[in-house]
């Protein structure tokens, strides 16, 4: 019934999105291009007429618009959290205003800054909000990181540091004025001709970069820039780099980004739902990742964001990310439980399975354990690491103050020292800061690391940083934390339980955006407070003795 459903659905929306695109959208109207009349990008409605309602043999469902639209790329500029984040960031560095929106839609609203570029001009951010549908660059903003966008990068410079940071290539035109659009698989002259036609200047063509983890790198890897109280740049810092923790791990020669977060289906499948044709190594469109909380946020919020995925669908992705974590990203053991003078003492194995560190990326995010001793009866007798309702994880000092910060334990004794793995910023004060435009360096960075990730020898951009680099129990293999702790006269037998929980947008993250008296922040907090309790999940557990309770 849940299929029928969704399959109705989809074909609803296949027909509906063919009659609109029966004639150019604003958005196609814009950024002609100097060799012909095709415009350099269209928005993702131009694309979804031939590329929703596919269906394999055995009758699962394949509409890439649809999978897209629930996606963190697709939302990549309503992103409510992204949208409080630039905010603040020009609030506390005005005079840098320019350059910080430009660095910001280079990756949130890139086909709108492309278009700008091309002009001569800085991408811009806050003048396509709130999105004005007669605007064809406001309706390209709006589209985030759209089909049109993806499928034009060039090979060119792909996996060198100019490509980084956004520094993508869109291929020009052809002396026609024909873009091409890259993908996969060789494409016939019959169906060129059709979409060529059907678009008014798009070319589908076969580039096997489209499946390269360089691709992925342009936007992924972000060198910011930081800026001093006189606006005048301070030096540069590795805000986010998972393609380089990839390639310092196993996981370069095995698998791509593509492989994991883009997984193929396991059988032949069309990819267009018109005259299309079954092939080996289709991909899901899903671009599942670690954000399930702003997915939910974007569902529970739709209307206010003017969302264009339906909330059940955002639901379902959630869901389906939350799936992903569970099962493919980590593993947590408990090592022998012994009595030794009055201390219950044990070990807690970590072990990261992704190609890259957990978590990555953007640094508001943050894995911890939670672990828990019950004595005979049932009754907790420890605690280390509960979360609180509104998101706080009690007894971390950086969620209690924001300039102090828990440090990386090799072995834990009390309930208020909690193993959090997590990247803590400092600006050039030394002090703690959660303002990216400030940052000059890490005081710490513990995240898990993937296998065949040798610290000793990883290079300044992705070194682990405070206790975690002199800790001989951190290293490719997980973490294994001690724990020695006090019983009284609590009686066995004992259960211990851990858990490692995952949190995407950290709590300090989340209010330090409160000092800060305007729209975008102030929205972003009432979403977050509204949904605290909700903000993390738990990734593994174990017991011991096992099964757990």
């Amino acid at each position: 019934m849940r299929r029928r459903t969704r399959n109705r659905a989809v074909a609803i929306l296949t027909v509906i999105t063919a009659i609109g695109s029966t004639t150019a959208t604003p958005a196609a109207a814009a950024g002609k291009s100097g060799h012909g009349t095709a415009p350099h990008f269209h928005t993702s409605d131009r694309c979804v007429a031939c590329h929703n309602g596919m269906q394999t043999s055995s009758g699962i469902d394949l509409s890439i618009g649809i999978d897209w639209r629930t996606s963190i790329m697709a939302n990549s500029a309503r992103d409510p959290y992204w949208q409080a984040s630039v905010r603040r960031e020009i609030t506390d560095h005005p005079q840098a205003t320019s350059t910080i929106e430009d660095g910001c839609a280079d990756c949130h609203m890139p086909m709108a800054r492309t278009e700008a570029r091309l002009r001569g001009q800085p991408g811009a951010v806050f003048s396509h909000l709130p999105f004005d549908r007669d605007k064809p660059e406001d309706l390209e903003a709006e589209d985030g990181v759209s089909c049109s966008l993806c499928h034009q990068i060039s090979p060119q410079k792909l996996g060198t540091p100019e490509s980084f940071s956004g520094g993508f290539v869109i291929e020009p035109p052809d002396k026609d004025g024909v873009h091409s659009e890259f993908g996969p698989f060789d494409i016939d002259r019959g169906r060129i001709r059709i979409m060529q036609s059907s678009t008014g200047g798009f070319r589908p063509t076969q580039a096997q970069h489209i499946r390269q983890s360089e691709l992925c790198a342009s936007c992924h890897t972000l060198i910011t820039t930081s800026f001093g109280p006189d606006g005048k740049p301070g030096g540069t810092f590795p805000e986010q780099v998972p393609y380089q923790e990839w390639l310092h791990s196993d996981y370069r020669d095995r698998q791509t980004c593509q492989s994991c977060h883009m997984p193929q289906v396991h059988e032949a499948a069309p990819i267009v739902r018109v005259l299309g044709i079954e092939r080996p190594g289709v991909a899901r469109h899903e671009f599942v990742a670690g954000n399930f909380f702003v997915q939910r946020m974007l569902a529970r919020y739709h209307d206010d964001l003017e969302v264009s995925a339906l909330p059940a669908e955002l639901t379902v992705a959630a869901d389906r990310t939350i799936e992903y974590l569970q099962t493919r990203a980590a593993r947590v053991s408990i090592g022998a439980v012994e009595l030794r003078a009055g201390r219950l003492e044990t070990t807690v194995s970590v072990e990261n399975f992704g190609g890259h560190k957990l978590p990555t990326a953007y640094p508001s995010r943050r894995a911890w354990l939670h672990l828990t001793v019950l004595d005979r009866t049932g009754t907790t007798i420890f605690e280390s690491g509960a979360m609180n309702p509104d998101g706080s994880i009690r007894g971390n000092d950086n969620d209690m103050d924001p300039l102090r910060f828990e440090p990386h334990y090799h072995e834990i004794r009390s309930p208020d020292q909690v193993q959090i793995y997590e990247a803590i910023l400092r600006d050039a004060t030394g002090a703690v800061t959660t303002g990216l435009i400030s940052t000059v360096g890490y005081l710490k960075d513990n995240r898990l690391l993937p296998h065949g990730f040798d610290k000793s020898t990883a290079s300044a951009d992705i070194a682990v940083h405070g206790t975690a680099a002199e800790d001989p129990d951190f290293d490719a293999n997980g973490n294994r934390v001690r724990y020695s702790l006090a019983i009284g006269s609590a009686s066995g037998p004992f259960q211990v339980e851990a858990e490692l929980w995952y949190q995407p947008i950290g709590f300090r993250w989340a209010n330090n955006l409160k000092r800060y008296d305007s729209a975008e922040p102030r929205r972003f907090n009432s979403y977050f407070d509204s949904m605290s309790a909700a903000s993390a999940v738990v990734l593994a557990r174990a017991c011991a003795p096992a099964p757990c309770r």
